[in-house]
């Protein structure tokens, strides 16, 4: 094995033999993994993982035990169902290891973990795929009237206990409520730019059928290859955007849902001011007051005009100065992500002696050079200089997430890339490896941003060396910003040990969710509450509001079979 490798560079190696080669194809029919990210036949060999774990090990500077292979399908044992499909739904059902394993857990570190080792605590009794809205009414229908637990479930891409079954024993059984069937874009407005869209559609298929009218929706989450459009608004999902239109919600003409109680539907409208807006409710509402169905969504021209560049800057709270003027600025980048010299090195986007802004702009009809000359510009005032000398912006390939184009200091920057797609790949890998790999993510106001930044880092990392010993790494990165604050994204990466990894996140999860609030951020920024969440949530909004919250879940879902747990408890 040859000596210290160059930054990132076993990792991204591993991400681009993992990685799908197209991104925008169509529906797929090779079958998901049981317990991790990605298809079956994209799991590395264990001969490969063994190749690759010296040098990762390295780069992290951890000592790693055995690569470990998972509990393979036809070893899972899960509980037998406890409910039967009734005649009229049976066609929709279904009771296999495949599906109820695949559908028990979703992809944070310890579901990896769990689905790893073979552990389904809470699998779902029955998965119902339904095709069209009348299936899913009578599947409601069920579940109200037998006590059964209904739990929406798009691309099971949840990394906070979202979609996981786990539920109080006063419901009779749990059923998945599997949306991708409902995949279609049903309708494009070309004159108002705007497009109806069944919420089960994963990203590059909503994308692919979007780019037959070369248009776009332009949403990229990092799970975009299989989350959905559901998913995304019932989450509050982050996307492509750095700034300005960060949240799926700010692409919402109006949407639809079916709820126990009836259809929800908001009037199409550019906007409206008619009292508390239906859509916002539904947006962030995360399966418990019903199932999104679709969705009239803004979209837009592909762009074709790209710019983007990486700055190096002395540390990484130069970098958020120099950030918090561009998000002031009117300049909107579409891409202003900063990485610190430590996540810089692990992405393979520098060496670990500087942190890197990640700057892009992007227009699907005017050129983009002004505005990174004036970005570059301000970037300099601040002590920031460009990574490596490249040439102007230019025409714009179609990747999906790609902010490519023409760059300037395009080397560290496609780096960068490459790591933001290949991450939950990779993770599967490091989890095989014995690697503790978890990121959380918050917001806070400028102000406080670096005290704030300071003590929830030193918090997590006393965490990770209780739980870990003195192997272990904080890294940090700002992925959205605005004129008046930022949204930190926090990586985890320490020593693992095998049969423990569950405690030891749950620890350094712990210390690090306590810190946030205590210091007045938000327990989440786009990752959405879940039942990870759930007991920070409480503490976080007000009391007057969990109530109206309540009285609404009550309203549309008076058996309180909706996703059970998550957001509020049900008042019957």
């Amino acid at each position: 094995m040859p000596g210290s490798p160059a930054p990132g560079r076993g990792r991204d190696r591993l991400a681009r033999t993992l990685l799908p080669k197209h991104r925008l194809g169509g529906v797929s029919s090779r079958r998901r993994k049981h317990w991790g990210w990605g298809f079956e036949d994209q799991q590395p060999a264990p001969a490969q993982l063994r190749a690759f774990a010296p040098v990762l090990a390295a780069q992290l500077g951890l000592s790693l035990g055995e690569v470990q292979e998972p509990v393979a399908l036809a070893s899972v044992r899960l509980a037998q169902p406890r409910i039967k499909a009734p005649p009229s739904l049976a066609g929709i059902c279904a009771d296999d290891v495949h599906a109820r394993a695949c559908h028990a857990l979703g992809k944070s570190y310890c579901d990896v973990v769990n689905g790893f080792r073979g552990r389904f605590e809470h699998p779902p009794d029955l998965v119902v795929r339904p095709r069209e809205e009348s299936e899913l009414e009578r599947a409601l229908e069920w579940c109200s009237d037998e006590r059964i637990a209904a739990i929406p479930f798009g691309g099971g891409t949840s990394v906070v206990g979202g979609v996981t079954p786990s539920v109080a024993d006063r419901y009779n059984g749990v059923v998945s409520i599997d949306t991708t069937a409902l995949d279609r874009v049903l309708e494009v407005d070309e004159v108002s730019r705007s497009a109806c869209i069944q919420a089960g559609a994963t990203g590059p298929q909503l994308e692919a059928q979007l780019g037959e009218r070369g248009l776009t929706l332009r949403h990229f989450p990092q799970s975009f290859e299989f989350s959905t459009l559901g998913g995304w608004i019932a989450t509050r999902a982050g996307g492509h955007f750095a700034t300005l239109w960060t949240h799926i919600e700010d692409f919402l003409e109006s949407v639809r849902a079916l709820t126990p109680a009836g259809v929800w539907e908001s009037r199409r409208l550019p906007a409206s001011g008619a009292g508390v807006s239906p859509d916002r409710v539904l947006a962030g509402s995360e399966g418990t007051l019903g199932v999104i169905t679709q969705a009239w969504v803004r979209v837009q021209p592909r762009p074709s005009q790209r710019s983007s560049a990486g700055v190096r800057f002395e540390s990484f709270l130069a970098g958020a100065q120099c950030v918090r003027a561009l998000s002031q600025s009117g300049l909107h980048p579409a891409n202003c992500r900063l990485l610190d010299p430590g996540e810089a090195a692990l992405t393979g986007a520098g060496d670990g002696s500087a942190a890197l802004l990640v700057l892009g702009f992007e227009s699907s009809e005017q050129p983009v050079s002004e505005e990174m000359t004036r970005a570059l510009a301000l970037c300099a005032e601040h002590g920031g200089a460009v990574a490596e000398a490249a040439g102007d912006g230019g025409s714009a390939r179609r990747g999906a997430g790609h902010s490519g184009g023409g760059s300037r200091g395009g080397d560290a920057v496609g780096s960068w890339r490459q790591a933001f797609l290949g991450a939950p790949y990779t993770r599967d890998a490091l989890v095989a490896m014995g690697v503790l790999a978890e990121t959380f993510e918050t917001a806070i106001t400028w102000e406080r941003f670096p005290a704030f930044h300071a003590r929830v880092r030193e918090a997590t990392e006393d965490a990770v060396r209780e739980a870990c010993g003195q192997q272990g790494r904080v890294l940090c990165r700002l992925t959205h910003v605005y004129p008046d604050g930022a949204a930190p994204y926090f990586t985890v990466l320490a020593a693992a040990r095998p049969g423990e990894e569950v405690e030891q996140w749950g620890a350094i999860k712990q210390a690090a969710s306590e810190a946030i609030l205590a210091a007045g951020g938000t327990i989440t920024h786009h990752h959405a509450v879940g039942r990870d969440h759930r007991s920070w949530y409480d503490r976080q909004r007000p009391d007057p509001f969990a109530a109206a919250l309540r009285g609404a879940k009550l309203a549309v879902d008076p058996a309180g079979v909706m996703n059970p747990g998550v957001l509020i408890d049900p008042v019957a």
